[in-house]
């Protein structure tokens, strides 16, 4: 046998497979609604002002080794500050540590490899669904997984009281990955209230959260709003962990700009976590580039164009929102026997259909359209001008 003759081919991604799939398929009807970042009315990517802006701002700046440091620790600071909030101890005293990632994914990635290194026996609950990459990155890291009860199906909704009893039977101190806002895959969020239970049910367990914010901002269109989960925990007085994406909301996907950060008891402490992030980073991929994160820095800390880039995640959503409405509406006014009000409870930038595999199947072999099989729906991908003729589809397979 030859040095490589044993490798056999990967299972394909369940994501990145939709777009392959789509891209194959010559029909000029053909839909990619497996894509998870922003396109706008026309389908288009779109490259937000406020990031423009930022980019001639900065255009000036020489990406020298004696900056280098200092413009990644204030990226760190500033992401802080954005999730965690400016007034909170946690940012005025220095009790968070946190490193610069390649997007929300090597944030998470960095995490489960922090949990492995000085939590080696532990392992992370991840819900029922979630983004199918939490459970290999988890993996890939050598930390075991459990699921915990989300989604419901029936009703399309949040399972709260099976949630909490699986918060409640887990082993004391167990660490748990939590969406705050815009679930992805599911589009289901918990209220305010029932993040106050959450939190204190995790306190009483000594749980460690872990939240995965990609898409602050995406939910409600408001970036306070949308870290509210993240503000009850730490005013609860929980120690937390956070991984942080501006791919979506500063529509910086190809830029891979993210943030791993982690909330300790004081500053010393702080200061030993990070040393090991870094260490990690060292060993991993050396060091992160600096362009992306100097964008977003710039646009945090200019109040033109951070007021801007508030304005442009409104404009997003609130097509976002207008899509959702559409479709809905749509599929009312065909007579079709489901009812379709999940649609517009949800929130964010997917729709969890609830379409059967088979229904998925159909809809890529007979119209053209492409989504994960779990029949999820990037609603970025929906526009005025294709919205009918999804509608018209999916009616089509779902009709008795």
């Amino acid at each position: 046998m030859g040095w490589w003759d044993h490798v056999l081919p990967a299972p394909k991604d369940p994501i990145t497979s939709v777009t392959e799939a789509f891209l194959s398929d010559p029909s000029p009807l053909k839909l990619n609604l497996g894509v998870g970042a922003y396109r706008d009315d026309k389908g288009e990517p779109v490259t937000l002002e406020c990031v423009r802006r930022a980019a001639e701002k900065i255009s000036g700046c020489q990406f020298l080794e004696s900056t280098k440091a200092a413009a990644k620790s204030k990226f760190v600071e500033d992401s802080v500050k954005l999730a965690y909030g400016n007034d909170f101890n946690v940012v005025r005293e220095g009790r968070f540590a946190g490193v610069p990632a390649l997007s929300g994914t090597g944030a998470c990635r960095l995490f489960a490899q922090f949990q492995r290194r000085f939590y080696p026996d532990s392992r992370m609950f991840i819900p029922m669904p979630s983004w199918s990459n939490h459970h290999d990155i988890w993996r890939d890291s050598q930390v075991c997984t459990s699921t915990y009860h989300y989604y419901d199906p029936d009703t399309k909704g949040l399972q709260f009281q099976a949630l909490m009893n699986d918060i409640k039977n887990a082993p004391d101190c167990s660490f748990f990955l939590l969406h705050p806002c815009a679930h992805n895959p599911t589009g289901v969020d918990p209220n305010y209230e029932q993040w106050k239970e959450v939190s204190h049910i995790f306190k009483i367990k000594n749980h460690f959260p872990f939240f995965d914010m990609a898409y602050q901002g995406i939910a409600s269109g408001d970036l306070e709003r949308d870290a509210i989960a993240i503000r009850v925990f730490l005013e609860d007085g929980h120690l937390l962990g956070c991984a942080q994406s501006f791919s979506k909301n500063m529509g910086l996907y190809g830029h891979r700009v993210g943030c791993v950060s982690i909330v300790s008891r004081d500053e010393k402490q702080a200061t030993a976590i990070k040393s090991q992030l870094q260490q990690i980073v060292r060993a991993m991929y050396s060091s992160s580039p600096v362009h992306g994160p100097l964008l977003v820095s710039t646009i945090l800390n200019d109040a033109d164009l951070k007021a801007l880039w508030e304005e442009e995640v409104k404009v997003m959503v609130d097509r976002l929102i207008r899509m959702r409405i559409t479709l809905r509406r749509t599929l009312e006014e065909l007579n079709s026997f489901a009812s379709w009000e999940h649609i517009t409870k949800q929130v964010g930038m997917f729709y969890f259909s609830g379409l059967s595999p088979k229904e998925v199947d159909r809809l890529q072999r007979d119209f053209h359209i492409y989504m994960t099989n779990d029949g999820r729906i990037s609603m970025a991908g929906v526009t005025s001008s294709n919205v009918d003729y999804l509608a018209n589809a999916i009616h089509e397979v779902t009709k008795v």
